[in-house]
């Protein structure tokens, strides 16, 4: 789920945010205790093989567990969602953790494949993940990488890393406390073993798991002082690899924005400047010149297209994801969301939905009685339910296959009934409110009357019919925000931070100004071949990024991921459908919208007998 949720933040980023502490530091005494706090394995891979987390408790791992069982630490709902599942753990001080009970042969084999997969542990210190440090081949500069190594793998051998040497950086302040400002692991495999003393006796070569044997885990710790401050301690954590790249990906962007504004605005300037002005002129000569072009289908431009229950629910249902989106960006872009703030991302994501639920229920209101809608019940419970219900069922359906595969992504089911609670206590009544509130107003109406009787529509070139014209308008779209795209996938599907939320806002505002000019630009070249069918095509035209974004997402599969495994396919195409899906609606309600603008204006500045 927590996939859905940044996809959607993603797809609907140039300045590094300003940071603003997410959390209030905690100050030390020396000598107090700094807890470790333990988090779900995930896949840590330049070349993903599963999308399965696993909680670090899991009975086949046979770790160590501290005195009395694990305690669960409170989460807030965007961390649930976000796979995080952290307990308390058995690390107090320099010495053996635990040697583990035998482990039976099929959990033996369930570690070595965890390690051939490459996943890695995550632990918390102080409210820092743990980290092991990576290079940066294009600079040559070190950075935070974080979560590190189960095991290492030496060709056809899997070696389990049982021992921990743990670096914990500290700001000395000068009132005395100490701040933890990072926490690098080096893990070590080691055939070690406790003789009868409780020594811990080194062995030679490494821990290679096999069955029913006893794993020996142990640690030590180093105390590194540090001159970084505790405002800044993120910084290692949020290294962009490479921003010439996010730069090229803006200037991208603005560049198909500049061409399609030229385009628009030549259009707007010459061709309809001109065409207006012929249309209201005056001739008192009997060879006044009849109407041809888009004025000829002045009486039909506004007839109410078919299935307007359906167009008002995804128009309105989109609004409310771009407000949504926009406003998570715009607290994102101003640092009240950084990753020191766990879960806060999903969080807010979530009460922004439920919140601007009224505005769905105002915009699916306003459009369906401009089109003449009656059925104003359905309208209201189907903008109310249709899309987070279509979303809930889906990610519902995945859920399934993460609790079959025991995976700690799975939410669990009380969650999953606080986010219908949620749904019932607060959208469900809002987008109500806002369909009651949208029905009273005043119906929208056209400059220009509606013919009794359809005009005949010429045949079509085969450029300007539907389905080519659509996806040509889509390419636009998805051109602007594809190589934004890419860091944000290797974000999800890698579990790296992504911190371009600067570039990101800008590719979002963007996208809107991208998606309204092709489709107002669409929509003139069909009215000038006197095809007054836009309402439906709007929407796809520039919807039809949701499209390509999914079609990115199997070839993104098949070049960077090495996904051998059934469920972890079903759920990668399943998140990426249910992304592709949602960003259909955001950019489709953005062309509707600007398309019904941009004819409600030019027909109200021509005459019409």
């Amino acid at each position: 789920m927590t996939k859905v949720l940044i996809g959607l933040l993603a797809l609907c980023g140039l300045s590094q945010a300003m940071y603003l502490p997410g959390v209030a530091p905690n100050d030390y005494d020396q000598g107090n205790d700094v807890p470790l706090f333990v988090n779900s394995l995930t896949p840590m891979s330049n070349q993903q093989k599963s999308v399965l987390s696993y909680d670090y408790y899991d009975e086949r791992f046979h770790f160590c567990a501290p005195d009395g069982g694990a305690k669960k630490q409170a989460e807030s709902l965007g961390s649930v969602l976000f796979g995080d599942r952290i307990f308390t753990s058995a690390f107090k001080a320099n010495k053996i953790l635990c040697t583990s009970a035998p482990i039976p042969e099929h959990d033996a084999d369930f570690i070595n494949e965890c390690i051939k997969n490459e996943y890695a542990l995550n632990w918390v210190v102080d409210g820092l993940p743990a980290a092991h440090l990576s290079n940066d081949e294009r600079t040559n500069e070190e950075y935070y990488s974080i979560g590190f190594a189960l095991g290492n793998n030496r060709g056809a051998v899997a070696e389990l890393n049982n021992h921990y040497d743990i670096t914990v950086d500290y700001h000395h302040r000068e009132d005395g406390k100490y701040r933890v400002v990072g926490v690098l692991v080096s893990p070590v495999s080691r055939a070690q073993k406790v003789n009868e003393k409780g020594v811990l006796v080194p062995g030679g070569g490494a821990m290679v798991l096999k069955g029913n044997d006893q794993v020996v885990y142990s640690y030590s710790v180093n105390w590194q002082p540090s001159n970084m401050p505790w405002a800044t301690r993120w910084d290692n954590y949020l290294h962009v690899l490479d921003p010439s790249i996010h730069w090229f990906s803006l200037v991208n962007s603005i560049v198909i924005v500049l061409f399609l504004t030229g385009m628009v605005a030549m259009i707007l300037i010459r061709a309809l400047h001109k065409d207006i002005s012929r249309y209201n002129a005056v001739d008192a000569q009997e060879d006044v010149q009849e109407d041809y072009g888009w004025k000829l289908v002045h009486g039909d431009v506004f007839r109410p297209p078919q299935r307007p229950m359906l167009l008002s629910v995804l128009v309105g249902s989109g609004a409310q994801i771009v407000a949504m989106t926009g406003l998570t960006l715009v607290f994102a872009a101003l640092g009240f969301l950084s990753p020191s703030n766990r879960g806060a991302l999903g969080t807010v994501m979530i009460i922004f939905f439920m919140v601007f639920s009224c505005i769905s229920g105002f915009v699916s209101a306003r459009i369906y009685k401009m089109n003449g809608g009656e059925n104003w019940k359905a309208n209201i419970g189907l903008t109310a339910s249709l899309v987070p219900g279509a979303i809930m069922s889906s990610l519902f359906a995945m859920n399934l296959f993460l609790i079959h595969s025991q995976s700690s992504g799975a939410v669990p089911f009380g969650t999953m009934f606080a986010l219908l609670g949620l749904w019932a206590l607060i959208a469900f009544p809002l987008s109500v409110a806002g369909s009651y509130f949208g029905f009273r107003q005043p119906r929208i109406e056209h400059p220009v009357r509606t013919n009794q009787i359809p005009r005949q529509i010429p045949d079509q070139p085969m450029y300007l019919r539907s389905l080519p014209s659509i996806m040509m308008g889509g390419i636009l779209p998805f051109g602007a925000i594809f190589i934004e795209l890419y860091f944000i996938m290797n974000s999800i599907w890698f579990h790296r931070v992504y911190y371009g939320i600067g570039f990101l806002f800008l590719v979002f505002i963007v996208l809107i100004l991208t998606c309204s000019q092709v489709t107002i630009l669409m929509c003139y070249f069909h009215l000038c071949s006197e095809d007054y069918h836009w309402s439906w095509r709007s929407f796809l035209t520039s919807g039809a990024a949701g499209f390509y974004v999914f079609l990115y997402s199997i070839l993104y599969y098949f070049t960077k991921l090495n996904i051998s495994t059934f469920t972890s396919t079903v759920l990668y195409l399943g998140y990426s459908a249910v992304i592709s899906i949602l960003l259909t609606v955001f950019t489709g309600a953005v062309g509707y919208l600007s398309c019904l603008y941009f004819l409600q204006k030019i027909f109200a500045s021509i005459k019409v007998d």
